[in-house]
């Protein structure tokens, strides 16, 4: 656990120190769970988000995109169920005066089981070597089926307790397994109560005319109000998709672990429209269409798990969540839901408007059923950031610290260095950026020795670096090295673009989907 702690504090320590992510207002002591995107961060993030909007609309011609206002009107979230059953159950410690999410208190404890059957599982692998068997391992040894059994009774118990409104025994159950403050140890809690998480704020020039509105909570809606636009201007026939990136605000209590849980985030989400009766069909697949897509970027499919809901929301009657194994454990990553008709029902209820598609095959009008793919974009921020960043001893005994971001996502695609600050190098750097900031990012270093300039990239995570020497006034090549391998090449200065195509192109990664 201590282990885990100190890479996490390495995680938040490089973001701000290479200029990933800095604390919001820090020069007035900072804003509690608000970050600032810096001058690389906002690059990874805009490059994740270009990577997701080419494979969820770029590659599907039944997918577009949409850009709907923060700003709605307020019938919207009463219509959506937010106003009334958009709660998260808060217990507070009286002794430290902390206050906690009860269902995250819950889940951290049924973690702690996992991670002890996955611990005796590791050990019986290194002992049995290649004729390990995992699956009947798991489900034979009774050491890890206790522990995997707790682990389900106990979420299964707190999805009935929060689905039935039973805080009661939400508390019951955190006294039942001595859950403790994390921070201090103490074990005096109070009862559990919800809380509504929106922020409010007013639209209007004076206070007594000002209409009550919300910071949405949450992308969806704005997707589900234009439906019939959409679906109209669009020609679109069912199945269908819409897809959009952009802030959401919740007012999070108990906000932590960085930029895990904000209070003003980003998500990338598609609500898929599909006929009903073919939902779970649809539910299927983008289950394992979002999974391929999480496996393209290379972070290894041993961090991913699917975890399916024991509570559901009242919108949906299926859903489940894509798990990462962050610096603190498995978290929920994506969503994907089957919201059945839930939602453009509601609106059209609210709003007196036909909320409806009019099937042509079919010669007859229904409200679509909905499957939804929902990824925090910060989350992936986080999960990407976390999972790259690695210290390697190297053969003389030395540490380098290198962030190895897949290629596609870099912020910087190549760096070109001029060997010395003079004989004309910096000229021919200066070309090769010129040529290439066309078609990549790139970046110019001149300062310190080129030892230090490489390390420095790595800490980066740019891909390449370029060196310009006095060999490339005879014969016009170059020396590229490659962050992850440090291999170095000669290549001619034709064939730059070609090799870093090759590796950064978005293309050949998502070509790994397939």
């Amino acid at each position: 656990m201590a282990k885990q702690e100190d890479l996490f504090k390495n995680v938040v320590s490089h973001a701000k120190e290479y200029g990933f992510i800095f604390p919001s207002s820090e020069i007035y002591d900072g804003l509690s769970a608000v970050y600032d995107y810096a001058q690389n961060g906002v690059e990874l993030k805009k490059n994740i988000r270009e990577y997701w909007w080419k494979s969820m609309v770029q590659m599907h011609e039944n997918i577009v995109g949409l850009d709907a206002a923060i700003l709605m009107h307020p019938t919207t979230w009463k219509a959506s169920g937010h106003v009334d059953a958009f709660n998260d159950p808060l217990i507070d410690n009286k002794d430290s005066k902390k206050r906690y999410r009860a269902d995250v208190l819950i889940e951290d404890y049924a973690e702690k089981l996992n991670q002890k059957a996955e611990k005796e599982i590791e050990k019986a692998a290194a002992r049995f070597g290649a004729s390990f068997d995992r699956e009947q391992y798991t489900t034979t040894n009774p050491r890890v089926m206790e522990y995997l059994a707790k682990n389900r009774e106990i979420l299964e118990r707190m999805g009935r307790s929060l689905g039935s409104g039973d805080l009661e025994d939400v508390k019951n159950l955190i006294e039942e397994l001595e859950i403790a403050d994390p921070e201090t140890g103490s074990r005096n809690w109070t009862d559990v109560k919800q809380f509504n998480l929106m922020f409010g704020t007013k639209l209007g020039a004076s206070a007594e005319n000002a209409m009550d509105l919300y910071l949405r909570p949450e992308t969806a809606q704005g997707i589900f109000v234009n439906f019939l636009n959409v679906q109209k201007s669009g020609r679109m026939k069912i199945p269908f998709g819409i897809a959009q990136t952009g802030k959401a605000f919740r007012n999070e209590i108990v906000a932590r672990q960085f930029i895990f849980r904000m209070r003003e985030f980003e998500q990338m989400e598609m609500q898929f429209f599909v006929k009903p009766g073919e939902e779970m069909k649809w539910y299927e697949y983008w289950k394992e269409t979002r999974l391929n897509w999480h496996l393209s970027l290379g972070l290894g499919k041993q961090n991913y798990r699917f975890h399916d809901h024991e509570k559901l929301a009242h919108y949906a009657n299926a859903a489940a969540d894509i798990e990462f194994n962050f610096p603190f454990g498995f978290k929920e990553l994506e969503g994907i839901h089957s919201r059945t008709d839930f939602d453009l029902k509601a609106h059209e209820e609210f709003s007196g408007k036909k909320m409806q598609y009019f099937d042509t095959e079919e010669n007859k009008n229904y409200t679509p059923y909905v499957v939804e793919t929902s990824v925090g974009l910060d989350r992936m921020f986080l999960a990407v950031f976390s999972n790259s960043l690695k210290e390697e001893t190297l053969e003389d005994g030395s540490v380098r610290t290198v962030l190895q971001l897949p290629s596609v996502l870099a912020p910087t695609k190549a760096a070109v260095l001029p060997l010395v600050k003079k004989d004309g190098l910096p000229e021919i750097a200066r070309n090769i950026i010129e040529e290439l900031k066309w078609d990549f990012n790139m970046a110019y270093d001149e300062k310190d020795a080129v030892g230090r300039r490489y390390r420095r990239q790595d800490a980066l995570g740019t891909p390449f670096c370029i060196t310009v020497d006095h060999q490339t006034l005879e014969d016009k090549t170059v020396t590229i090295r490659h962050r992850d391998s440090m291999k170095q090449d000669r290549v001619a200065i034709s064939e730059l673009k070609s090799i870093i195509e090759n590796e950064v192109s978005m293309k050949n990664w998502l070509l790994k989907m397939k």
